[in-house]
């Protein structure tokens, strides 16, 4: 029990490192969540319209989830999903900035990558087909998220079906306010085009 505390703690840590924040400052783009969304993860870096910067933010916030569950995996597979869970809340909720984080997209994609790769690959696979398909990043990480969720449920134990079930859960309420604007169609589109 001890162990599975101290991974969960070690975890929300981690997760709580609003990488997408502290780069864009270093790089003298100032307050990230002033811009966009408002939010500190990737697809919000990108609008600033340093792609580099961007990639180095999806990069940090994916490995951030890996490096949780590899550090709870060392005291047990109980321990590496309680570190999995608690990961993706502290970026979600990190008590930095006043619990007011990102999606959790990019996490949530580390940690699957660590306890269940196959679903992460279907996961990434649908991100990239909706995005291409209709150009916005929230819909994608949304359709990805549910598709992840049912294909968890069919391919893996219960419980790490359970955390990613619940990481997936989060992830949707996480983008209530995408959501209002999809629906209003006022979200932002993304472009895979140069420049």
């Amino acid at each position: 029990m001890t162990g599975v505390i101290l991974a969960a703690i070690i975890g929300y840590l981690l997760g709580s490192i609003p990488w997408g924040l502290v780069l864009a400052r270093l790089s003298g783009y100032g307050d990230i969540r002033a811009i966009g969304s408002g939010s500190i993860g990737a697809t919000n870096v990108l609008r600033t319209g340093n792609k580099t910067l961007a990639a180095a933010t999806l990069a940090l916030d994916v490995l951030k989830g890996v490096a949780a569950v590899l550090i709870g995996a060392l005291w047990g597979p109980s321990a590496a999903l309680a570190s999995a869970g608690a990961v993706v809340i502290g970026h979600m909720f990190p008590v930095w900035l006043g619990f007011r984080g990102g999606k959790g997209v990019a996490t949530a994609f580390g940690v699957l990558c660590a306890i269940a790769w196959p679903v992460a690959l279907a996961g990434v696979a649908v991100w990239l087909v909706t995005a291409i398909l209709f150009r916005y990043s929230s819909l994608a990480a949304l359709v990805a998220t549910v598709g992840t969720a049912v294909f968890a449920g069919l391919t893996v134990d219960r419980d790490r079906a359970l955390v990613i079930v619940a990481i997936c859960l989060l992830v949707v309420v996480r983008h209530h306010e995408n959501i209002r604007r999809l629906l209003g169609g006022t979200e932002s589109r993304i472009s895979f085009g140069k420049g």
